[in-house]
């Protein structure tokens, strides 16, 4: 999957977010966007853009709003925590696009993503709260953050309201999650489908193994995390060629 990451207001290139996303085995276009004039940020995201035909766009607080407006076509958006009225003059989202945001975030407000999906006419599972605070830089929001660019990448759309959102700390939505104590599912990197997989809770808390994708045979790493509360997060990623 081809990302290109568009950082915040004053952050560097290379940060936890885009890294993350790199050791997942993904190829990530990071450019440093200018901090102080919003139209030359604008330009530096639009060329790398149209260079590199990325697969999804994530797009970080200021990062959210230039992703907003550049001319990305079709090409799906991952927003967090999007800066939108601070910046830009676009003030609506197109349908494949996703934010993430922190309710507690204290630096872009998380009624600002409550009024864009509004006002764009979207779901209200565009919107996913993760996290507690405006960086989305624990490990739990950037399994959400990978999970939502696979998502996107693949064509599909985030699962309805009524299929679950999950109401723990974590924000992550249930086909991230595990469907019960005894089995789970992710989603290939490869093919984009939903496989679902058995658990074996006895392993312990962190598990990683390999397995290879009963529909396209590619092999993913797949991880398997159990909080404290007994919260079952289970992703994916490829496999890493050593």
């Amino acid at each position: 999957m081809k990302i290109l990451f568009l950082h915040g207001w004053h952050s560097v290139v290379g940060g936890v977010k885009p890294t993350f996303l790199k050791e997942a085995g993904h190829q990530v276009i990071n450019p440093k966007l200018d901090d102080d004039e919003f139209d030359r940020a604008l330009q530096t995201a639009q060329e790398e853009f149209d260079r590199h035909t990325p697969d999804v766009v994530v797009g970080s607080s200021r990062g959210g709003a230039v992703a907003m407006n550049i001319k990305s076509g079709s090409t799906p958006l991952v927003l967090l925590c999007p800066a939108w009225k601070n910046w830009g003059v676009v003030h609506l989202l197109k349908p494949n696009a996703l934010i993430l945001h922190s309710r507690e975030d204290d630096v872009i407000p998380f009624e600002h993503s409550e009024l864009l999906v509004a006002q764009s006419g979207l779901p209200p599972e565009t919107l996913i709260e993760v996290g507690s605070d405006h960086r989305l830089a624990d490990e739990s929001s950037l399994a959400v953050m990978l999970w939502a660019c696979s998502l996107l990448a693949a064509g599909k759309q985030i699962p309805a309201l009524d299929n679950g959102l999950s109401g723990d700390s974590t924000g992550l939505p249930m086909d991230a999650q595990s469907t019960s104590q005894e089995e789970g599912s992710y989603i290939c990197d490869a093919c984009g489908e939903t496989i679902v997989v058995p658990l074996d809770l006895t392993e312990g808390s962190h598990q990683s193994y390999v397995e290879d994708c009963p529909v396209c045979c590619r092999a993913n790493t797949i991880h398997v995390q159990v909080d404290e509360g007994g919260l079952i997060t289970v992703w994916a990623e490829p496999e890493q060629e050593v």
